[in-house]
């Protein structure tokens, strides 16, 4: 099977919603209290991916033989990762390492000097360790939102 990773369009923004959609849901709502499940997951909805889309992000999609996107990962403000999903399907392959290395290459060739910040889920932060984050300190609870705030910093 053929895995294609592309710059996101407009086009993109249901699918990407429904895929961080369904995965936020399944993974990372019950890491954080009841309170934050909707605003989450309404952080996620077609039109606010349309709004990342032609804001100050960038996206990337991983699409499969059938042209279904089946991973994601943005980048604000060429620097703060702000998605980065696979669909279970697919987990386990490497896939969320390139689309990491993809948002990344392109953040370092528009202008960052190779600092970036993520705010992991709980159950996310191995991956994001492999990829060479660190914390900046413990696992943090904002008003229900449970996360670690973590950093690379990179010279490549």
């Amino acid at each position: 099977m053929n895995i294609n990773i592309r710059k996101a369009t407009a086009l993109d923004a249901k699918g990407i919603s429904e895929l961080i959609t369904f995965l936020t849901a399944k993974y990372i709502c019950p890491t954080c209290d009841d309170s934050m499940h909707y605003i989450l997951l309404g952080s996620m909805s077609e039109s606010k991916v349309t709004e990342y889309l032609s804001d100050d992000y960038e996206y990337v999609v991983a699409t499969n033989d059938k042209h279904e996107i089946i991973g994601v990962s943005g980048i604000r403000d060429k620097s703060h990762l702000y998605h980065l999903f696979v669909s279970d399907d697919y987990q386990g392959q490497g896939l969320s390492r390139k689309l990491w290395e993809s948002v990344k290459s392109e953040a370092l060739k528009n202008g960052n000097q190779g600092r970036f910040t993520v705010n992991s889920a709980v159950n996310s932060e191995s991956v994001y360790l492999k990829f060479g984050f660190v914390r900046t300190e413990g696992i943090r609870n904002r008003e229900g939102m449970i996360d670690i705030p973590m950093v690379l910093e990179s010279t490549c």
